[in-house]
């Protein structure tokens, strides 16, 4: 296992481009720490994001993994091209040739994948132990270290995304396709989404229930968006409307479940695919 590890962060190290995504994706991951230096004024009134509850524990673990989340797309990039430079550069057959398994490569690709959306997970963790320490206002540690299922459904949704992104440098063997391919699914699924509630059911809730089990869909619901559940949007919304809306905000098992079978089939294809291929 180390040995396979060291191959490819080897290749992905020797390769400026993939280097520099690398590098520019944990540095922006850095910026969320940034949020906490804005100032806004409104109504003459001035006010900082930080002193709004924006880092308080818990919520701070609901709003860092999905802003972090959101730039997963760098790494993306990574994967795909770390999949597809094996075809242009010959690295892959070259492998063969030295006596690695395609049983090894694959799993050298998939420890790979682990391991950045492993890393990617303590960073989040430290960060917003960090700035959860600097600006909340609750430092009990039972409120500190709960809601740490945040983190752990980061964790799968990553590994889920770059599993899939994996399949389709794969499947596709070239990086500008395959991302291309990436959002052509992205829109498959609004498509599919578009016509059940137009064509199937009467309510977007009966549509959500079915289009949770695709693959894209399933890995955003393991991290619902966090600005709802803002107490400052909350009391604005009671000021507007004069009730808050109650919305389910819990990372749950059966969704868990779901990503994590993606993940499975996606690691299994890429193994058949790569079996059955003539290199």
């Amino acid at each position: 296992m180390k040995r396979l590890l060291s191959i490819e962060l080897q290749k992905i190290w020797q390769n400026k481009a993939s280097r520099v995504l690398t590098l520019t994706y944990f540095i922006l991951l850095s910026f969320i720490a940034l949020i906490a230096s804005i100032n806004f004024s409104f109504l003459g009134i001035n006010f900082r994001i930080a002193d709004q509850g924006i880092f308080n524990f818990p919520y701070i673990w609901h709003f860092n993994t999905y802003i972090a989340a959101i730039l997963k797309f760098f790494l993306a990039v990574v994967i795909v091209s770390m999949m597809a430079n094996e075809y242009t550069y010959g690295t892959l057959k070259q492998n063969l040739i030295d006596g690695l398994s395609k049983k090894e490569f694959i799993q050298s690709k998939l420890i790979t994948v682990v391991l950045f959306a492993l890393g990617s997970t303590i960073f989040i963790f430290i960060m917003s132990l960090i700035l959860g320490m600097c600006f909340s206002s609750y430092d009990e540690a039972g409120i500190i270290f709960s809601d740490l299922e945040y983190l752990l459904a980061y964790f799968i949704k990553l590994t889920a995304f770059f599993s899939f992104c994996l399949f389709l440098g794969i499947l596709v063997k070239r990086s500008a396709f395959a991302l291309g391919f990436l959002l052509v699914w992205f829109f498959i699924e609004s498509i599919i989404f578009g016509l059940l509630r137009w064509l199937v059911f009467t309510s977007t809730e009966q549509v959500q229930k079915v289009t949770a089990f695709l693959p894209l869909e399933s890995m955003s619901n393991l991290i619902k968006e966090p600005f709802t559940r803002f107490k400052a949007y909350k009391v604005i919304e009671s000021q507007v409307s004069g009730n808050v809306s109650v919305k389910d905000y819990s990372v749950h098992w059966y969704e868990i479940v779901i990503v994590v079978v993606w993940t499975v089939i996606f690691m299994l294809m890429s193994y058949k695919i790569l079996q059955k291929r003539d290199l």
